[in-house]
């Protein structure tokens, strides 16, 4: 017979005065015994206080905010593996349906179906891109009886990391534009150069990563078809839309920067962004079939029956795809246009009161893109504020906005980027240029009056 331990933590202690809450817990390796689920769930979630509030996060460009009916949604779909479609047949019915609405959205082709597929994120779709690129270059190239030892792309160093990850562990040559002041993104003339023979595609960015603008996407396009008329090189352009390609088709339809344009024969977007969909989702679309070599593709059949598979891993959570089309029949056409002007008229409200902060200036401010960078005017007269300080400071409030160097060779200048999502309303607009002049002007009193600003102590990784 049991005998019931009338002194254990299950039958008296309440959760804070469980013996897990007086004792040391284990960190780095995995503790002799368990514990109450309440009392881990308590554990975790107190340590996870200690993370920003992501309704603050104005650093990250990611969805922090579902509704309802989607988080029960994703509830639902957790224990589900994207992989197993012959297991959950619907789930890749539905990562069929997204991948075609995304397709039309950016005017893929209509004698065609859309060619694509979903992905963790852009950094996956745009690997998976180019490599359907790189191979499609070497096929040709051995066809004609050439090398295909030395294959390069070129993309502005306005470009997300992911780029130059993709040149080192698939070795391909990045050749890479850069910056410089008061320029900040690419066009075809800054390509132009770069371009030979064995150029295997060109980045055109929809959104940078630094500053939020987009490059000249139709001058790269002339140059592309005006290389392939006069040299016969076939260089096809990926346009990496994760930030922009659910902001234009919405705020500016008329805007001709996807399938519309010839050389343009890959697209990434991140559904996690602006397709309001939590993180974990992106999605890659092919111009035509024909863009993605067949022998990329894996058929498998030990989940069940045949199989396609298209990505650099295998499992995946099925949440993103069934979110992402929940917001497509959620909002609709009209209910996105309704978003994302939203979001747009309160970054531009935002920039508007920045712009009234002596010694800010303005790089972007919301005209294309929800999307706020400003960095300290040059010529302002006035003491010189450093934006990794101001940066510091308004995280005291609880903002975090970050702070950080241009690449070369517009490494010396700094500036401050604010994202603004679905749900940031108006009221934090006023609350946020509030805290930012209140902290600007304090740091510019200090730098006159010759007072040093506080040191931040970082803890040591361990």
């Amino acid at each position: 017979m049991h005998k019931l331990n009338v002194d254990s933590d299950d039958v008296l202690a309440p959760t804070y005065a469980g013996r897990w809450f007086a004792h040391d817990v284990p960190k780095y390796r995995l503790p002799a015994e368990g514990m109450a689920a309440e009392a881990a769930y308590q554990l975790v979630h107190d340590e996870l206080n200690l993370d920003g509030n992501p309704t603050l996060n104005l650093a990250s460009f990611v969805t922090s905010w579902m509704e309802p009916q989607a988080n029960r949604l994703a509830e639902e779909t957790l224990p589900k593996n994207l992989i197993d479609q012959d297991e959950y047949p619907m789930m890749e019915v539905i990562h069929r349906r997204v991948v075609s609405m995304i397709g039309r959205l950016l005017h893929a082709p209509a004698a065609s179906q859309p060619t694509g597929t979903a992905t963790i994120g852009s950094s996956e779709a745009i690997m998976l891109a180019m490599l359907a690129h790189k191979r499609t270059w070497q096929l040709r190239r051995r066809a004609e009886g050439k090398p295909v030892d030395r294959p390069n792309m070129v993309v502005g160093a306005d470009a997300h990391t992911c780029w130059e990850k993709f040149a080192r562990y698939f070795e391909v040559e990045a050749r890479i534009v850069p910056l410089e002041e008061g320029r900040y993104t690419i066009g075809g003339a800054d390509v132009s150069p770069l371009l030979d023979e064995n150029t295997i595609g060109v980045a055109g960015l929809l959104g940078t990563t630094f500053t939020g603008q987009m490059d000249d996407l139709r001058s790269i396009d002339a140059l592309l078809t005006k290389v392939h008329d006069e040299r016969g090189w076939r260089i096809p352009m990926h346009i990496d839309a994760a930030s922009g390609g659910f902001i234009l088709p919405f705020s500016k339809p008329q805007e001709e920067w996807d399938f519309r344009l010839p050389s343009v024969h890959s697209i990434n977007v991140s559904n996690h962004k602006f397709g309001l969909v939590y993180p974990g989702m992106g999605t890659v679309v092919f111009r035509e079939a024909a863009d993605l070599p067949e022998e990329l593709i894996f058929h498998i059949n030990y989940l069940g029956g045949d199989m396609p598979n298209y990505t650099l891993n295998f499992s995946r959570p099925a949440y993103g795809v069934i979110l992402q089309y929940f917001s497509f029949l959620r909002l609709g056409h009209t209910g996105y246009r309704r978003v994302i002007n939203t979001a747009l008229e309160n970054a531009r409200a935002l920039a508007a009161r920045l712009a009234k902060i002596e010694g800010l200036e303005l790089i972007e401010d919301g005209s294309n893109f929800p999307i706020v960078v400003a960095r300290t005017a040059p010529d302002s007269g006035g003491p010189d504020v450093d934006l990794r300080v101001l940066s510091r400071r308004l995280r005291e409030r609880g903002w975090i906005v970050p702070a950080y160097t241009l690449p070369p060779n517009a490494e010396h200048i700094t500036v401050m980027r604010m994202v603004i999502k679905e749900n940031f309303s108006r009221d934090m607009v006023e609350l946020l240029s509030a805290d930012v002049h209140s902290a600007f002007q304090a740091l510019s009193r200090e730098k006159t009056e010759g007072v040093q600003p506080p040191r931040t102590r970082r803890r040591p990784h361990c």
